[in-house]
Parts: C-alpha cells; sequence; structure tokens
C-alpha cells in the first residue's frame, strides 16, 4: 500500500483531496505547516494558524487518519519573506504565492512528508498531473485543472521533475461546487469554509503595513504622465531589432510628466495599481504606470486605458528560465508559439518565445496591460504547463 503525507491546511480543498486519497486506500497521514507566527500588518486576526490547525485536526479526526503539526516558520521566513522583502526594496512585485510552493509546500514540507516513509505527497491544488515515456524514462507533466475558473498550475510554474514525481493533487479532475458538495455530503467540519485571501500562509494583510517591518516610508513625488506622451513614445515598430524598446518597462524621467503629489515610499506601489494614491482633481482614477525606487518617484496616469500601461512583450533573463520537463527547452535562435499567462486567474493570450543568448522574448498578439517586473510569466501548450519564468 503506498503512503501518502496530504498538506492538511484547514481549508475545504485539502480536505476532501484527503477524503479522497483515503476512499481510495491510500496509507494517509495528515501534516500540517506553522508557516507565520506574527500578526503584523493583519486586517483581521480571526483566521490564525491556531484556528486553521484545530480545524484541520477535526477534519484528520473525522477521517480517521495520524495528525502531526509541523513548524517551518523559519524556512518561509528566509526563503519567502525574505525575498519579498527584497523584490519590493528593488522596486519590483514578487509572487509569494509561487515562492512558497517551490521553497517550501514542494521543499522544505517534502522533506518533511518523506521523514514518514512517504511515497507521494498530496495537495490541495486544483490542477493535474500526467505522465509520458521518452527513451524509457518516465517524464511528468504539469496539468491545468478542469475548473478554469480555480485553475492553480500557474502557482506551481517553477515545480520540477523530481517534486512533480512525488506529488498528487486529488481534486484537479474536480470543480469547485464539486468539492463544496462532497465536503458537505461527508459532514467535513470544512465544507462551510470560506477560502483563504492574501498572501500564502500569513494571510489578508495591509500590505504597506507589512512591508513597512523592513521598509521604512520615504516621501517622494508623483508624477502624472499624459496619454498623448505615450502614444508618441510607443510609435515604435514591432521587429527583432526593436525587442529590447519594446519588451522592457518604459524609462520613465521626471520630465516627461508634471509632479501632482506625494507618496511615502515608491516601493510600496506597484504597475496597474488604483488604490492608495489618494489624489483627487482627475474624471477618470490614477493607476502606477512605473516606479523608480533610486529616485523614489511614482509615475501615474488617468484612466484605466492609459497607453503606459499596455506593452507588447516582456523579457526573462536566461538564469531566470525554468522548462518542467525535458524536450521543450529552447535554445538560442529558437521560436515558438505559446499561450501565456502573465498573472493567476488572466485568461492566457496568445504569444511567441525568441529566445535570444541573454533569455527570453515574448511577443503578444495582443498588448497586455499591467506587465510586472518580479512577477511569473508561464507558458502552456493546451493544458499542459511548459514553463515560466521572473518577468525583468
Amino acid at each position: 500500500m503506498k503512503r501518502v503525507v496530504i498538506g492538511l491546511s484547514g481549508g475545504v480543498d485539502s480536505s476532501v483531496a484527503a477524503f479522497l486519497l483515503k476512499q481510495q486506500g491510500y496509507d494517509l497521514t495528515a501534516l500540517f505547516m506553522v508557516n507565520w507566527h506574527e500578526r503584523v500588518g493583519a486586517v483581521t486576526s480571526a483566521c490564525t494558524w491556531e484556528e486553521d490547525a484545530l480545524i484541520a485536526k477535526m477534519v484528520a479526526k473525522k477521517l480517521d487518519i495520524p495528525f502531526h503539526i509541523v513548524d517551518l516558520s523559519k524556512d518561509y521566513k528566509k526563503r519567502v519573506v525574505d525575498y519579498m522583502f527584497a523584490e519590493y526594496q528593488a522596486g519590483r512585485t514578487p509572487n509569494p504565492d509561487v515562492l512558497c510552493n517551490r521553497e517550501i509546500k514542494f521543499d522544505t514540507f517534502l522533506k518533511e512528508a518523506l521523514k514518514f516513509d512517504a511515497d507521494y505527497v498530496a495537495t490541495g491544488h486544483y490542477c493535474q498531473k500526467g505522465e509520458t515515456e521518452i527513451n524509457g524514462e518516465k517524464i511528468y507533466k504539469l496539468i491545468a485543472g478542469k475548473d478554469t475558473n480555480k485553475d492553480q498550475s500557474y502557482f506551481l510554474c517553477q515545480l520540477n521533475q523530481e517534486q512533480l514525481s512525488k506529488s498528487l493533487f486529488p481534486i484537479g479532475h474536480l470543480t469547485k461546487p464539486e468539492v463544496r458538495e462532497i465536503a458537505r455530503e461527508q459532514n467535513l467540519p470544512t465544507a462551510g469554509r470560506k477560502d483563504s485571501q492574501g498572501i500564502c500562509f500569513v494571510g489578508k494583510v495591509d500590505l504597506p503595513t507589512f512591508l513597512q517591518q523592513q521598509l521604512k516610508p520615504k516621501t517622494g513625488n508623483v508624477i502624472e504622465i499624459p496619454a498623448k506622451f505615450m502614444e508618441k513614445k510607443k510609435q515604435v515598430e514591432i521587429s527583432e531589432e526593436n525587442y529590447r524598446k519594446i519588451c522592457f518597462p518604459f524609462p520613465y524621467k521626471p520630465w516627461n510628466g508634471k509632479v501632482i503629489g506625494e507618496h511615502q515610499g515608491a516601493h510600496f506601489y506597484t504597475i496597474g495599481q488604483r488604490k492608495g494614491l489618494n489624489i483627487g482633481g482627475h474624471q477618470e482614477p490614477l493607476f502606477v504606470l512605473g516606479t523608480d525606487v533610486q529616485r523614489n518617484i511614482v509615475y501615474v496616469g488617468e484612466g484605466k486605458e492609459h497607453p503606459g500601461l499596455f506593452r507588447p512583450g516582456l523579457f526573462i533573463e536566461a538564469d531566470d528560465i525554468h522548462w518542467i520537463r525535458p524536450g521543450f527547452h529552447m535554445k538560442p535562435g529558437d521560436k515558438k508559439d505559446f499561450d501565456i499567462r502573465i498573472r493567476y486567474r488572466q485568461p492566457l493570450e496568445k504569444g511567441t518565445i525568441h529566445m535570444k543568448e541573454e533569455g527570453a522574448y515574448i511577443l503578444f498578439e495582443k498588448e497586455q496591460r499591467g506587465i510586472t517586473s518580479g512577477q511569473f510569466a508561464a507558458w502552456y501548450l493546451n493544458d499542459e504547463l511548459i514553463g515560466s519564468g521572473v518577468i525583468k
């Protein structure tokens, strides 16, 4: 009998995953991760890890499976939270959920699970695993979840073959309503629980307050960039010679616009952000077009269709490109069409990866809104996630 350790979080998804594994006859053990203790910046104190652990324990008792708690908070702080602070300080916007999966759930947690002699580690992610064989070697695929509204394959875009070989995703073939229905039918304690929100394992926080633990407020100028200025600057032919111009953030300068207000730190803002500017006197809302953490300037534009919010492409450095399975690696000079996602739950967009020595230039069929440095781009063929990388 195969032994499986399920990461039981106190939510409905992992609870139903555990039930299905038990039903399938696996030798099952539940492991609850404590990854964060602090409450600095928390919007609510109602959902602490202690409450989650208590509910997870109730689920384990209901399913009659052993339950253990493991504290991974030191690793989480070092490998996820410290990375977050460093990225924001550098003027980029990280994705802690992708990092949490790569560094904690499928690395540190996986190692803990193997101490229980586990053959597999299971989670409640909405994604699926496939297998194929190439030259006699078993190769694993990461496939989107059946529920297109909840598909979480994007969050797992940095997993490797070793991690996938040990992973099970029991609810990937189900929709969220189906998962809820199973939880109700089995009277699981999590059946009516709301989905968690906010930063992975930290919860819903006021981000500036959270970041102020290490990043100090610093008054700087908010500069408005006129739409006409950007329309003129964006009249660049899309060609290989111009990749470097159109795949990088526009290099705004203070003299490109006018000062219209002040902010408390450029590192607290991200491209496309609307809330938190608190500047009136405009017909349409203001949106962040870019930040300069060296000069401590936030550049903004009026209206959600401001041309500064849109870009035809992006760039990923060679060292930051990750391929999930062998056989798809692109070499300098190669180009290939993919379906591409630049943030969670964004519809897939058609684009082409042009591989060069320095990295991957991705050009989209349609301009994309809010391409953000530090986030992950992930590319798919049909339902299979092929690779990913950090946007420059």
